[in-house]
């Protein structure tokens, strides 16, 4: 590696002196290639400066530096390809289009750095060369989207196109001659701009990660071209008068309503809490984050004035801080609502962000740990902070703990908490509908150890941009599956969605949080409630990670009370993952499956078997990941037990085929579900040893439930006994409470006692 800095910094010198020699010959010759104001968006004349002095003493910048050079050499010498488009994501051409962006951005970065017009040269060719396609393009042949673009099938990929061309052409401005320039703008630059804003308002002016995407594009370009009114239309909306109030897109998100505020500034007001958290998932705000905090960072060099790192109390950095904690212990986020699993803050979109969030949120040397792992940062000031930080050592660990990150602009529509005890992590969603990428999943959780999924969330049906499925876009399924309430590990009544999974009502409601403490570092307790997935219907869902010593590792308890105005049939799954060891009931298999339903995912699942509780504790135990894990749940004699698998009415094979456990009550008004998870034991595949096996559960009894209070009550086989009761209508932390159980009084002040 070292090596490479030398060759990295012999390369530079010769260029810088060979350039500028260059350059002193051509500026006697042309006077319109003046130095000049650029790079001013992303990339600083003093941060360039900066940068240039500390090559070769930055090991992360340098690295960085040399691996991006390579690959866009490479690219160079393949020479400017821009075919005329026609593929859904994943084909060639879409492929093409945007490897070519990001060519084009970074080698504008390595023009500025390195001085050397081989960069320079690529990236005015590159342009001219989409100035003379872009006119002769017609819409997108696919007609898949409500907003299709020109180079891409639709108009978002052409705005990740002109965000990155963008920074291209303010590295290569004011090497450009005027002539150059505006060519490139009459031609390529404002015609783009105005197709993705005045020509599809549907797309630009809404509250959507789309919409970002557009109002950054337009924005950036207009900043490089110090255009005031494409800068306006991108910080507040496009002013169309003849827009129908409460439009939508045929994705579910808005378009226009009456006195909402539109563009960049709308899209930070509406969907991110007062905590950071982002309404359509951690999985799109990862997305997002690229266009909020890269336009944040070019108004902050060229508008200063707009103070947007103050903007809603600094909400794009406290933005970040929410996104690192909504990831497990591996840094992949938790597939809330649409979300493919996988993604994770390794993602170039959070290389960025880390970086900018550091420079701008005053050097947070936890940050450096993060970026330490990403071992890469951006080329850019930014970049370099984050690279000089590291060569000091002034990195210190990013501690995950508990947190409860509040949903909706004003933090009152719910939430999602995430209690962390030792290596467990639960995950629970509380959060309000979440635009068009929501779930139809209240009160619904996920439950991680060391990172792996113990009993996951489905998250997105789509395996994004690989063209054989479905063009790489969302396939059908996602909406007739992964998004169906059946799909996750909460309640389902009579085999309906919550909500009737429908958006209209969905965006009406959400969740509430009843409670969080994470004050006892050995109980971590949520609780939130739902009344209106169900009309009719009160849902009060509780859980507690334990550490205890009476367990081998931190256990959870999960308390679902219902109270309803009529009898149901309630299904609760559990989607574990892993191979079922042990059961306390009979079941029988179906030679011959049938889907356990007709609709609302039911037709998804194969009914492999079933069964009945052989006595009050139900007890089913698996293992993953060389542990193994117990759920001992109460039970009636009158459940049906089933063990179900995903993938049912699935021709195309588009569905995981992963178990679920579901326990199902029939005709039944009022009832709790009380269920206790243990993670446990080991096993070798080196020593073949299988150790602690068991469950340390002797039972689980529920010894008090009424209209005030549940108390759930856990006898282990060392012959020790735990009590969990919830204050079902008083959530006051400092209400005092007396409660009598099996003729022992017990006394606390708060939501809950446990001991």
């Amino acid at each position: 590696m070292k090596k490479s800095y030398i060759q990295l910094i012999a390369i530079f010198f010769i260029s810088f002196i060979a350039v500028s020699c260059n350059n002193s010959v051509e500026s006697e010759k042309n006077n319109t290639k003046t130095e000049g104001s650029h790079p001013k968006l992303i990339l600083t004349k003093k941060g360039v400066d900066k940068i240039r002095q500390n090559l070769g003493n930055v090991p992360v910048f340098d690295k960085t530096l040399a691996d991006t050079k390579a690959e866009v050499d490479a690219e160079i010498e393949l020479g400017i390809l821009v075919p005329i488009p026609k593929d859904l994501s994943g084909g060639y051409t879409h492929e093409r289009h945007k490897k070519n962006f990001i060519m084009l951005q970074k080698a504008g970065v390595l023009f500025q750095i390195l001085n050397d017009e081989k960069y320079a040269n690529y990236v005015k060719d590159m342009l001219f060369a989409y100035a003379k396609l872009y006119p002769t393009l017609p819409v997108h042949p696919q007609t898949r989207s409500y907003a299709r673009g020109k180079l891409f099938w639709q108009c978002l990929n052409d705005s990740n196109w002109l965000v990155y061309s963008a920074q291209a052409y303010d590295c290569v401005y004011d090497w450009l001659s005027k002539e150059e320039r505006d060519t490139l703008e009459k031609d390529l630059f404002i015609p783009f701009a105005n197709f993705i804003s005045v020509e599809n308002p549907q797309f630009f002016n809404r509250v959507h990660n789309h919409s970002t995407w557009g109002n950054v594009a337009v924005g950036m370009i207009a900043l490089v071209m110090d255009n005031d009114e494409l800068l306006e239309n991108a910080l507040n909306g496009l002013k169309i008068d003849d827009l129908k109030e409460g439009m939508k897109d045929n994705d579910g998100g808005l378009i226009q309503v009456k006195g909402q505020r539109l563009g960049f500034f709308g899209n930070l007001d509406e969907p991110f809490s007062p905590d950071g958290y982002y309404n359509e998932g951690p999985y799109y705000q990862r997305y997002a984050m690229y266009p909020f905090l890269i336009f944040a960072e070019a108004l902050h060099n060229v508008k200063p004035e707009l103070k947007i790192f103050e903007y809603k109390d600094g909400i794009l950095l406290k933005a970040v801080d929410a996104l690192i904690n909504l990831t497990d212990a591996k840094g992949d986020f938790f597939p809330l609502n649409d979300g493919q699993k996988g993604m994770s803050y390794y993602t170039a979109a959070l290389v960025s962000a880390v970086d900018i969030a550091y420079q701008y949120g005053g050097e947070n040397p936890e940050l450096l740990s993060i970026s330490k792992k990403q071992d890469r940062v951006v080329l850019d000031d930014t970049g370099l902070a984050i690279a000089i930080g590291l060569k000091e050592g002034l990195e210190k660990p990013f501690t995950k703990k508990s947190i409860n990150l509040s949903d909706g602009k004003n933090g009152d529509e719910g939430g999602v908490g995430i209690l962390r005890n030792e290596n467990i992590e639960l995950v629970y969603k509380y959060a309000s509908q979440g635009s068009s990428h929501g779930h139809y999943d209240k009160l619904s959780f996920s439950l991680y150890e060391d990172g792996n999924e113990v009993i996951q969330d489905y998250g997105l049906a789509r395996f994004v941009n690989i063209e054989q499925k479905g063009g790489g876009n969302y396939l059908k399924e996602n909406k007739t599956w992964a998004k169906q309430t059946i799909a996750h590990n909460t309640l389902s009544v009579n085999g309906e969605n919550h909500y009737e999974g429908k958006f209209d009502i969905g965006s009406k409601h959400h969740p509430e949080l009843y409670f969080y403490d994470d004050k006892n570092p050995n109980v971590q307790i949520i609780s939130a409630t739902e009344t209106n997935a169900y009309p009719g219907t009160e849902m009060l869902r509780t859980f507690a990670l334990i550490k205890d010593k009476d367990f081998q590792r931190p256990f959870t308890i999960d308390l679902f009370k219902i109270k309803s105005n009529k009898k149901n049939q309630y299904d609760l799954p559990y989607y574990y993952l892993g191979h079922i060891m042990k059961t306390n009931f009979d079941y029988k298999s179906y030679p011959q499956l049938n889907a356990l339903g007709a609709k609302n995912g039911y037709q998804h699942l194969w009914k492999e078997a079933a069964g009945k509780p052989s006595t009050d504790n139900t007890v089913f135990s698996w293992k993953n990941n060389n542990k193994f894990y117990t759920l001992t749940t109460t039970s009636n004699t009158t459940d049906e037990l089933i063990l179900a698998r995903i993938g049912a009415q699935d021709p195309d094979y588009n569905l995981r085929k992963e178990p679920s456990f579901i326990v199902r009550r029939k005709n039944t008004q009022n009832t709790t579900f009380a269920s206790v998870i243990e993670s446990h034991g080991s096993y070798s595949y080196v020593t073949e040893l299988a150790l602690n096996a068991y469950s340390s559960v002797a039972n689980v009894k529920i010894v008090l439930d009424t209209e005030s209070y549940t108390a759930v009550e856990i006898k282990t086989k060392k012959d020790t006994t735990k009590i969990l009761i919830i204050s079902n209508k008083d959530n006051s932390a400092e209400s005092k409470h007396t409660v009598k159980i099996d003729n022992k009084e017990y006394n606390w002040k708060g939501s809950y006692y446990y001991k």
